[in-house]
């Protein structure tokens, strides 16, 4: 039976989503996971690791069969990795399952909070910048398809914005 009461955080990366995702779920009792990392607990090995060896597509199959079980959960708050929604069947699962949160960032501010980190494959380009414009244009109308709340997360404290979520979900649970 599909769990309904989860929350599920999309966006590209860097957008804030394992921040946010854990203070809300410690807000809301629930129990927070990241899609990523569950990836990378499951099979030993770093997300770069299986782009390496396995490819983009390789990546993306893992993460399928990995949504496809966290989806299936209770009471969970999922950051998912910010490809996510490039899969038909991602989509779905996310939106038929629980509310959909995007946080949605521009492409500076995510280069900004991304820059150093040598931890996400796809920005590892000669402009990783440019990476992100593409990124955005290609994704941000897969994120507003499946979501139920759209929200910045471009400035402000991550506190605040989850102020505001709390508020939003639980005003959705009471309707």
């Amino acid at each position: 039976m599909p769990a309904k009461d989860n929350i599920y955080l999309v966006g590209l990366m860097g957008a804030g989503k394992t921040t946010v995702g854990r203070q809300l779920a410690k807000r809301l009792g629930l129990r927070f996971v990241d899609s990523d990392e569950e990836i990378e607990t499951r099979t030993g090995v770093r997300i770069p690791t299986i782009f390496e060896i396995e490819g983009e597509a390789g990546f993306r199959k893992r993460e399928a069969q990995v949504l496809a079980a966290l989806t299936q959960e209770d009471g969970v708050v999922l950051a998912t990795g910010g490809g996510v929604v490039l899969d038909p069947g991602n989509r779905a699962n996310l939106a038929g399952n629980g509310t959909v949160i995007y946080l949605c960032a521009q492409p500076l501010q995510l280069w900004e909070r991304t820059r150093h980190s040598r931890n996400r494959p796809l920005l590892q380009v000669a402009d990783p910048l440019a990476r992100l414009q593409e990124l955005f244009l290609q994704r941000d109308p897969l994120y507003r398809e499946i979501a139920d709340i759209v929200v910045e997360s471009d400035g402000g404290s991550s506190h605040q914005l989850v102020k505001k979520l709390e508020r939003e979900v639980r005003s959705r649970c009471a309707a």
